[in-house]
């Protein structure tokens, strides 16, 4: 294998709904070098989402393998893809699926509880954190009392509390106004380029893909 961070070789995925089979991908491959920051564009259906559930370890493909530091991620077993998502990945989605009964950093600390982190060096982490979204003072707050803005600002800190090497993020701009949209993407790229993180973004929006240092285009099942 090469020293990709990340790799896809042949990826197949669909899924079956009711009596129709719907085929997504049909033999993507592809190669992520550590520090890239990519955009994956595709009109809507297209398999951005699909994708990036495969290459993060959240689903598997029908057929084609994907390789992290050139192991497999079906080769590494339940327990074992699990703690690599844990430690190694960060998740960010359009949805931003904060636990309501949790306050701010309640919903931070949720992956470093996982990880079995010491208590004092999780929460030192995800107030810094906190603070450098710009949420200093919206740490003990519900969910529900805060804007979609900062609601994504949360799943952000949230996806980068266990210092992955590697971030996906799907439409993470989607749900939010232009201006507040825009105010998010500039943190992404801000901690992107501190963390030297490697960063796939999936997006419908050419003005989120331009800010990436390459794009693919995903057409018929496969990078174009």
């Amino acid at each position: 294998m090469s020293d990709a961070i990340l790799s896809a070789r042949g990826l197949h995925k669909s899924y079956d709904l009711g009596r129709r089979k719907v085929e997504v991908l049909h033999g993507v491959s592809l190669e992520i070098a550590s520090g890239d920051f990519l955009s994956l564009q595709g009109a809507s259906g297209a398999g951005k989402s699909t994708l990036l559930h495969l290459l993060g370890g959240l689903d598997e493909p029908n057929a084609g393998e994907v390789f992290a530091d050139g192991q497999s991620l079906l080769g590494m077993g339940a327990a074992r893809l699990a703690k690599w998502r844990n430690r190694e990945v960060g998740f960010v989605f359009q949805a931003y699926h904060l636990l309501p009964e949790f306050d701010a950093l309640e919903n931070v600390l949720i992956p470093a509880r996982i990880a079995h982190t010491s208590v004092a060096i999780a929460e030192r982490r995800g107030r810094e954190l906190l603070e450098r979204v710009g949420l200093a003072k919206r740490m003990n707050h519900l969910p529900t009392e805060l804007s979609g803005g900062e609601q994504q600002r949360v799943a952000l800190a949230r996806a980068l509390i266990n210092q992955p090497r590697i971030l996906f993020a799907d439409e993470p701009t989607g749900n939010l106004d232009s201006k507040t949209g825009g105010e998010v993407l500039d943190l992404l790229c801000e901690l992107q380029q501190e963390a030297k993180l490697t960063m796939i973004i999936a997006t419908h929006d050419d003005s989120v893909a331009a800010r990436a240092h390459a794009t693919l285009r995903l057409a018929d099942g496969l990078i174009a």
